[in-house]
């Protein structure tokens, strides 16, 4: 082939010849392993001061026409591309048809010999020239690659480019002005039908050319596969002949021409709209390829001839199957289908589930399971997802074409889910199941009038989903794969992998139940009685040894089946928990029989348990039973608790009539939950037992509760000092659960009956019995000797929910005090509020004095308990500040902002680290609590709170990166804005009457000023989720409050954080929230629209750096006037395209130039 690429003239012949010398050894320094980090950096800054020279691209055209140097051609092609890209309005025209002439030259003579990446880069470029050019300087671009793709000789290099100037032209980056990137869109849509002729013709020439020289393949097991579901899906005998013709055998060459045309239809679907220039043959074609996925005999060819050339060609010929697929995926996640494309759609269905049932065919010589395993992994992904799309996206407009077998495509995907070869491969295809399960729940529930019909109808399909998803998560069925799941490592949502596994399974398992609740309990409740049978007659083995009792099954047969068993009673006792809502509401009574046959099963387990003691017996395999019982125990327990809604509704129901039942379903649970009740129990058990308690003293509330002997021995050993103390976490529950059998209302009763005077008194002791020691400290009495005693009793006010200390005992009767205060303040019934209230201000009044006494000294300990101390303050604030009273309010205020002073927050936040900071951030939510409070009462305080934001604590944080104390300091500001308006704003009624307008005389204008500064300022800070914050802060004042419309904000602010706003754009440097800053751009300046566009815009233009004149005008008259939030928002984000592209046009050349 003559090599048409550009010569340089003779006198610089040496010259460039020496450069290139030189350029390759640099290269080759900088790559070897000796060569130093210093050195590298030397060479890379020669090299890029090189590039940067006016003509450099001269050298790099020669380097490129005369080098085999992989490092020299890649770094020539970086100069274009650097050139193209970033300088290419400043190359004079002639140099500009020089590189458009030379550089495509140079791609068609060396295309073959050159590597893969180099001429894919060298490809890029030229389409990168087209992306500037074409069509005004560089017309024949596209034509030139419609001519590489009709030649055969360059077809694979015209597809190459091709699929390069769809993913550089169709989507460009923010290198182009938005005017530009929409007449690129425009000038390939001209060009996608005769594209896609182009591709349609490639794969079908290559199909029909292959399918005649085929030979005709011997009879297989696998050949005329077109039974009854396939004629159902096609409707057409031609159709399903054409999906059986056999799978031609297709040279190398022709594979690698047909990938490359897949991959640029792939890349064309992603963004051209649907529409009838996608044919019918186009995707008969494409399915053809598909089949090359499902294809099993080419594996079977590649086993046989053992040969690595023959494993690549099967791998080839799988991956077309794969791009195939894709192709099939980017049309099906469209949702928007034009009328006229759903033949097309339904087409495609037909298609596919063709190659799903072909997939999923048994016969003599196949396994379902087994013929997906040959399969390749990355061809059941797509397939997958295929029907994740289909289910998610487009069920709901097949279902009604009476000519799709909906029924029949659940039997494939049946069958498709559960011979899934890998866990990933099962929990996606159950993600399906989940979809379709959704959708049919909305549809009934939008057509309740024939519900029965859509039940019927799905009847089946639904019971024997839920059968195969129960036996895949037991054992006894599915042992081999259950063993392999990881049971140890947490994922990133806290769970493991069998966890996952079981969660995932359970609510299909839920789902089945809210649509066939009778099927969904016939179903379960017999195999957990099975499991259950096994695990109640284990009594009979128990035998007395010389340390204990112990399991006497030792066979290692009998010992594998005792543990399959109780993991999958474990699971099943999960499952019925599960389903406990689906007995409760408007159903409780059709279907009691079957929720009281659960429970008293539940209750029968539990006392079994506990009364037996298995989670302490002795068994022939500890490291393997000993866990299984325990988890068995506490599954049970767990379960019990779900049905603590449907034991309420029980007792309202028979409260008055027969409780006898229901009396001792409560009374045998919470005797099979005293027992554990104990620190000798293990903690996950111990907890199950804990969280029962807390379900049936909060959520039943029967009123014998505190009558059962159970309940009174908890209430002794929890108020026993010289009981050994629970766990932490333990210890909070049990007393929560005692202080809410007191505290909270008997259903079902008037208040004359509730019996408040005993009750208060019993509280009153349950206090005085878990405070007794702390309420004893005295601050004048503590000595220094005693640092490490007095932050034990500090903290025993600890009150934060769910946490425990790390090293220090914890009291947890104020934490369950400060829980039923917060419960309290959430009743539906005022008069139980109140009463709340007055009961622990009662009780909390000695610890209140004692605390307020030991904070300043707790401050001058140590920060984690000061921490804990404001944590208890906290929560007294949030549930009593009213109760409290003003005076006693003001005096811990007053505490906390003396011990706060300037110097003080400046060592938490400086120098304690997260834990000085959480104080501050404690103290501030404090404040968010007081400045919130409607009416006058806390009032006085504002001024104090603002100066102390302001000038003590604003001013340690503004300038620290660290997001620390930032969030808590500006909700604070907010909340004073937000709840104290008046504070700044007073209207004038008066002033209204007599103008006709309502004027805000404006007040603490100083301080109103400095806070908006303040959020100001935080938008120029790199901290996101700040950013995110502050701007919901403003955009929810100005809804409420309407601050942009303020007069103080409207002449002195406004147009100041519009500035700001625009350049966070301009700077990308929050990119995530484009949406929400374009939003609240237009909602300020929509407050003045006039003064926007005549004053602001032009203003802003002007202070723009990087641009001329000539540009500004260009983006000022492209910012059209709109005053419609979507167009606005449009113009807001062209501006800050074209000014960002403006600036990188303009990017100088520095000065001087390099030699090599």
């Amino acid at each position: 082939m003559i090599n048409l690429v550009w010569c340089p003239s003779e006198e610089h012949t040496a010259s460039e010849e020496a450069s290139l010398r030189a350029l390759e050894s640099l290269m080759t320094e900088f790559f070897h392993n000796c060569t130093t980090n210093e050195r590298k950096r030397e060479i890379e800054e020669l090299l890029n001061n090189f590039a940067q020279q006016i003509g450099a691209w001269r050298f790099c055209l020669y380097f490129l026409s005369s080098t085999r140097n992989d490092y020299v051609m890649m770094y020539s092609l970086t100069v274009f591309e650097n050139l193209i890209n970033k300088m290419w309005l400043g190359v004079p025209s002639q140099d500009k048809m020089e590189i458009r002439s030379c550089l495509p030259k140079l791609l068609l003579a060396h295309h073959k010999t050159l590597p893969y990446f180099i001429r894919n880069k060298l490809c890029k470029v030229i389409v990168d020239i087209g992306r500037q050019d074409w069509p005004m300087f560089y017309h024949d671009f596209f034509t030139n690659i419609l001519q590489l793709i009709q030649s055969p000789v360059t077809t694979p290099l015209g597809l190459i480019m091709l699929k390069t100037t769809s993913e550089e032209l169709a989507c460009p980056r923010e290198d182009l002005s938005v005017a530009r990137k929409e007449e690129l869109r425009k000038l390939l849509l001209d060009q996608v039908q005769t594209v896609l002729g182009l591709l349609t013709g490639i794969l079908e020439s290559i199909w029909d050319k292959h399918s005649v020289t085929a030979a005709t393949p011997p009879p297989s097991p696998t050949s005329g596969e077109s039974g009854d579901l396939l004629s159902s899906l096609l409707q057409s005998p031609n159709a399903a002949k054409l999906l059986n013709q056999p799978i031609p055998i297709l040279d190398t060459e022709s594979e690698y021409i047909c990938s490359l045309a897949l991959e640029c239809l792939a890349h064309l679907f992603s963004w051209i709209p649907l529409s009838t220039s996608i044919t019918p043959s186009l995707l008969t074609t494409i399915f053809h390829f598909a089949r090359f996925g499902c294809d099993t005999r080419v594996r079977k060819m590649c086993s046989v001839n053992g040969s690595s050339q023959n494993s690549v060609l099967g791998q080839e010929r799988g991956r077309l199957g794969v791009l195939a697929m894709s192709c099939i995926n980017e049309l099906m996640s469209k949702n928007c289908v034009p009328m006229e494309f759903e033949e097309y759609l339904l087409r495609m269905f037909q298609q596919t589930f063709y190659l799903l049932q072909k997939i999923t065919k048994e016969n003599n010589a196949h396994t379902v399971k087994s013929r997906l395993e040959e399969l390749d992994e990355s061809y059941i992904e797509k397939f997958t997802d295929f029907l994740r799309l289909f289910v998610s996206v487009h069920l709901r407009r097949i279902e009604s074409y009476s000519q799709f077998p909906v029924v029949e495509f659940l039997a494939l995907l049946f069958k498709y889910t559960f011979h899934q070869p890998t866990h990933e491969g099962y929990f996606s295809c159950l993600d399906i199941w989940t979809l379709f399960l959704d959708y049919l729940t909305s549809k009934i529930k939008s057509r309740l009038a024939d519900k029965e019909a859509v039940l019927n109808r799905y009847e089946d399909a639904l019971v024997l989903l839920l059968t195969e998803v129960l036996n895949r998560i037991q054992f006894r069925y599915n042992q081999a794969q259950l063993e392999e799941l990881d049971d140890e490592t947490l994922d990133d949502d806290q769970q493991t992998e069998w966890q996952r596994y079981l969660r995932q399974s359970l609510e299909v398992v839920a789902k089945v139940m809210e649509l066939l609740p009778t099927h969904a309990f016939s179903t379960l409740f017999p195999v957990l009685q099975d499991n259950l049978e096994v695990y109640l007659g284990l009594q009979q083995f128990v035998v007395t040894s010389g340390t204990g009792h112990r399991l006497n099954i030792t066979a290692e047969n009998d010992c594998r089946r005792l543990h399959c068993s109780l993991r999958d009673l474990s699971s099943l006792l999960q499952a019925v928990g599960r389903l406990a809502e689906y007995f409760i509401g408007d159903v409780f009574a059709a279907r009691f029989n079957d929720a009281l046959t659960v429970v008293e099963r539940l209750v029968k387990v539990t006392l079994y348990g506990s009364q037996i003691k298995l989670y302490n017996i002795e068994t022939a395999v500890p490291s393997v039973l000993k866990p299984d019982l325990i988890d068995v125990h506490a599954q049970s327990l767990a379960a019990l608790q779900a049905y603590a809604h449907w034991l309420a509704q029980f007792y309202s129901e028979v409260h008055r009539q027969n409780p006898e039942q229901f009396i001792s379903l409560v009374s045998t649970a919470l005797e099979a939950i005293t027992p554990l009740i104990s620190s000798k129990v293990q903690e996950k058990l111990l907890l199950s037992a804990c969280h029962l308690l807390v379900s049936l003293a909060t959520t039943v509330r029967p009123v014998f509760l505190i009558s059962i002997p159970a309940v009174q021995k908890v209430f002794n050993r929890i108020t026993d000092t010289s009981a050994q103390r629970l766990p932490d976490k333990a210890q909070v529950l049990v007393c929560r659960a005692l202080s809410n059998v007191l505290l909270l209302p008997w259903p079902n009763l008037p208040e004359s009956e509730q019996q408040w005077a005993v009750r208060s008194t019993n509280h009153a002791s349950l206090i005085s019995a878990l405070t007794r020691e702390y309420r004893q400290l005295k601050s004048n009495a503590i000595l220094p000797q005693r640092k490490v005693q007095l932050e034990d009793k500090i903290l025993l006010l600890w009150v934060c929910k769910g946490h425990s200390h790390p090293r220090l005992p914890v009291s947890s009767s104020i934490k369950v005090l400060s829980s039923s205060v917060v419960q309290g303040s959430q009743s539906d019934h005022p008069s139980d509020t109140q009463r709340f209230r007055r009961y622990c201000r009662k009780y909390l009044w000695r610890i209140y004095q004692v605390s307020t006494d030991l904070l300043s000294v707790a401050a001058r300990i140590r920060a984690d308990v000061t921490d804990e101390m404001l944590s208890f303050f906290l929560t007294l604030f949030q549930g009593l500040r009213v109760q409290m009273g003003v005076p006693f309010t003001e005096q811990i205020i007053q505490t906390f902002l003396n011990m706060f002073t300037r110097e003080q927050l400046a060592e938490s936040i400086l120098h304690e680290g997260s834990t000085g900071c959480r104080v501050v951030e404690k103290f501030l939510k404090i404040l968010q609590v007081v400045v919130q409070e409607p009416g006058q009462v806390f009032k006085p305080f504002l001024p104090s709170v603002i100066s102390l934001c302001m000038e003590q604590v604003y001013p340690i944080i503004a300038e620290r990166s660290s997001p620390d104390v930032k969030a808590e300091l500006f909700e604070l500001l907010f909340r004073v804005l937000h709840h104290n308006w008046r504070y700044f704003f007073k209207s004038s009624v008066l002033a209204s009457v007599q103008r006709g307008v309502a004027e805000e005389q404006m007040e603490n204008e100083a301080q109103f000023s400095a806070i908006m500064q303040a959020f100001g300022q935080s938008f120029l800070q790199p901290d996101i989720h700040l950013f995110k914050q502050n701007l919901f802060y403003l955009e929810t004042l100005n809804t409420k409050q309407k601050l942009y419309h303020k007069k103080i904000f409207r002449t002195t602010m406004l147009f100041q954080f519009v500035n700001v706003l625009l350049q966070v754009l301009v700077h990308k440097s929050h990119d995530l929230l484009q949406e929400e800053i374009g939003i609240a751009t237009y909602n300020m300046a929509s407050v003045d629209f006039d003064g926007f566009y005549s004053a602001f815009l032009p203003e802003f233009l002007a202070s723009c750096d990087g641009v001329d004149s000539n540009q500004k005008n260009v983006l000022g008259r492209n910012f059209k006037m709109d005053r419609d939030l979507p167009s606005f928002t449009q113009n807001v984000h062209r501006l800050v395209n074209d000014l960002r592209y403006y600036r990188l046009c303009n990017d100088s050349l520095p000065p001087g130039t390099v030699k090599l």
